[in-house]
């Protein structure tokens, strides 16, 4: 007697996250697959939203120069033949292969898995500094971007009218805490957003002051001390007050205190001082390095052979560094994404497994109109050449040409028209305070990146 063709149930492959290494994982992951004709391998992203943020063009969001939608990028219609679940992961048993997630309801899903792919990303560092998570905001989401703009504008109209000379100097103060990629970048297109304020409300563009603190002895280390220096050369010349080896010691609705004791009226503080890990990571009872989580040179949990992980979240080794882990940036992310889609298909019996193996393209900060610092392959640019550089590598790193066109509209709008200047209005601050979203509270003081 002939037996019926049995019915296997298919694997799985759950991804956790969807930033940069999550959403490049799963693009390759069923691109390999589909080539491959697995047909019998599912892959699901869970993550407490529906799109990929491309978070380097957040500071661009907070200056008014692009819409928010821009830079993110929906995981319908992009990933496809790769299912969504919105959800914020709150515990992985290792042991029976499953999940459970909280959906933005609070409801309670469970999901099983026959690979787990761990790419949770950071979340904001926040230090115990009495204030700091009241009154400072951060820039990890949209949402944060379009408060500081809001902030900043609703700010500015205020000093306008108000009578109090020493309010009025304070509202028109803005304060940004981390003089780090992030950090430079903002606070260069505050800077520019706040110049078109001043033209178009009528009133003198240096009566807004920008004060940008670091721990640190020069800007974005990250870049090294030549283009660290010429960043830093840019943003005095455009008026923007640098106070390094300084942070904040308390913060409070109308001023702050920094840790040399001096004090600044400001109504709009800044927080871009670094990231740390999700803290998922340290429920898993596995072995981190400085929070992260750590795994081999071919992204898998060290005594987990169906658990990967990469991105923000993950100690992932630097072999053309040894001995060091790679820095968590968009360009590692990516590329770990496309290693973990190799190695994860590799793992269900597809193609080979690889080490990976970072090349250094170089970084590019754009430091608002008419000002960037790039180091393209090595080669140190400023001014023009490092503008056209800077938005032609954002242009070509966005995953979706609908993106690309219309940042490429506003990068030329921004060159002809001035930019709007108007307070939306619809981002409540307690939304976004940096206790209300992702964030992780320190008890120590307050650093820089």
């Amino acid at each position: 007697m002939a037996l019926s063709r049995q019915q296997h149930k298919p694997t799985s492959v759950v991804i956790v996250g969807s930033g940069f290494a999550a959403f490049e994982c799963a693009r390759r992951l069923v691109r390999s697959l589909g080539r491959a004709r697995a047909s019998d391998v599912t892959v699901t992203i869970v993550s407490p939203v529906d799109y990929l943020q491309y978070s380097p063009l957040l500071a661009d969001v907070a200056g008014g120069l692009v819409d928010p939608r821009l830079v993110c990028i929906p995981l319908a219609g992009t990933l496809r033949g790769v299912r969504a679940v919105r959800g914020r992961v709150d515990s992985v048993d290792l042991d029976r292969h499953s999940l459970s997630f909280t959906d933005p309801e609070g409801g309670v899903g469970t999901l099983s898995w026959d690979r787990l792919v761990l790419t949770p990303g950071s979340v904001t560092r926040v230090f115990d500094t009495p204030g700091l998570a009241t009154y400072a905001h951060g820039l990890k989401s949209p949402a944060e971007a379009l408060y500081l703009r809001d902030r900043v504008i609703e700010q500015l109209e205020l000093a306008c009218v108000d009578e109090d000379q020493a309010r009025a100097a304070a509202r028109r103060t803005i304060v940004v805490v981390g003089a780090s990629y992030s950090g430079s970048e903002l606070t260069a297109q505050l800077r520019a957003l706040a110049d078109a304020a001043a033209k178009q409300m009528g009133f003198d563009r240096t009566a807004v002051r920008f004060v940008l603190l670091d721990l640190a002895d020069h800007v974005m280390p990250e870049l090294g001390r030549k283009l660290g220096d010429a960043a830093m050369r840019v943003l005095r010349a455009r008026g923007i007050e640098l106070r390094l080896g300084t942070t904040l010691k308390a913060v409070h609705a109308e001023h702050v205190v920094l840790t040399d004791d001096s004090r600044i009226g400001t109504y709009t503080v800044a927080w871009v001082a670094g990231v740390t890990p999700s803290p998922l990571i340290a429920t898993l009872g596995l072995e981190t390095e400085r929070g992260r989580l750590k795994v081999q040179t071919d992204l898998q949990v060290p005594g987990h052979p169906d658990v990967f992980a990469a991105g923000d979240a993950a100690a992932v080794p630097d072999l053309t560094q040894p001995g060091k882990i790679a820095p968590p940036t968009a360009q590692h992310a990516v590329r770990q994404g496309k290693t973990l889609a190799c190695n994860v298909a590799a793992s269900l019996g597809y193609g080979k497994r690889k080490e990976y193996r970072h090349s250094d393209k170089g970084m590019v900060v754009d430091l608002g109109p008419r000002y960037a610092v790039a180091n393209p392959l090595g080669v140190h640019l400023s001014g023009y050449p490092a503008k056209f550089v800077t938005r032609a590598y954002h242009l070509y790193a966005l995953p979706r040409l609908v993106n690309r066109w219309a940042i490429a509209i506003a990068y030329l709008t921004d060159v002809f028209f001035p930019r709007t200047v108007l307070s939306m209005g619809f981002v409540c601050g307690a939304d976004v305070e940096l206790t209300a979203g992702e964030a992780l509270r320190l008890p120590k003081a307050a650093g820089a990146e």
